[in-house]
């Protein structure tokens, strides 16, 4: 009995050193590949972003990609800073941290550049301004296959001069809130949310502009129910928003009201102001 025991232990003794082998082998193959996608996204604001070298995206945007706007691989990659570059053609990005964590990497930075063209209807102005800003993305197999940014957009539009460098300065009792509120069938949401993504992005760029918020849930019916509420400098400012996001649905061949007829979708909206104290 005792001979079989000690088969036993021996047999186990034997096989740990094998599993830690294993496990040491997986967590140099897992150190690899993240030191390789932290790489990437260097090479990816060196070489491509930097230095305008976009014929190098193919070899690190995955066909998965989906961009902003719903466009597939490089194109929906490129799509949002083709107009960044050429509202600022001097435009660098500099990294101050690369983090990298199981298949995403999270790069800190702030870009530099003199807007000498028209941004999204802000006019050029020819100020030199940086800006703060976050990016996640993740890859597989060596290509970025998503990807997150988050910038200072106050900075941004008071650093262009479009709204006051001290927001409070704008004088609280003409302050608006321009509030929306939708119910849309379980059908549309996924398109919906899709096109209120793309209005919010849209309204940030807009003179007057302070901040908006938007909150949901779902009722009993499956239905969502959708509130935005945006927050604006004056009446003037939403009266001059509606008119450019008119202008812009025009240019993209959107039609909202088709759109919301399609899906199924009611809405209410208001423009609120402050109530008496």
């Amino acid at each position: 009995m005792r001979s079989v025991h000690n088969t036993i232990y021996l047999a186990i003794a034997l096989l740990l050193p094998v599993l830690s082998f294993s496990q040491q082998k997986n967590i140099h193959q897992q150190k690899a590949i993240m030191e390789m996608n932290k790489a990437i996204i260097q090479d990816l604001y060196e070489k491509v972003m930097n230095k305008r070298d976009m014929s190098l995206l193919p070899l690190m945007v995955s066909e998965e990609y989906t961009g902003p706007e719903g466009s597939k691989g490089v194109a929906g990659f490129i799509t949002p800073i083709t107009p960044l570059i050429a509202a600022f053609p001097d435009i660098q990005w500099k990294i101050s941290s690369l983090v990298c964590d199981s298949d995403k990497v999270v790069a800190k930075w702030t870009w530099y550049g003199t807007q000498t063209g028209d941004y999204k209807n802000i006019p050029a102005t020819g100020k030199a301004i940086h800006i703060n800003g976050v990016a996640v993305y993740q890859l597989k197999n060596g290509k970025i296959i998503a990807g997150e940014v988050q910038t200072d957009r106050l900075g941004f539009l008071t650093g262009l001069g479009v709204l006051p460098a001290d927001i409070a300065t704008a004088p609280v009792n003409e302050q608006v809130q321009f509030i929306d509120k939708f119910l849309v069938p379980p059908a549309g949401i996924a398109e919906f949310k899709q096109r209120v993504a793309v209005n919010r992005r849209f309204i940030k760029t807009l003179p007057g502009f302070i901040s908006d918020a938007a909150y949901e849930y779902i009722d009993e019916q499956g239905n969502l129910v959708f509130v935005t509420i945006a927050q604006w400098q004056n009446k003037a400012a939403v009266a001059s928003a509606r008119e450019q996001v008119q202008a812009e649905y025009k240019r993209s061949g959107f039609d909202m009201p088709a759109m919301m007829k399609r899906l199924g979708i009611s809405m209410d909206r208001g423009l609120y102001t402050r109530a008496a104290e």
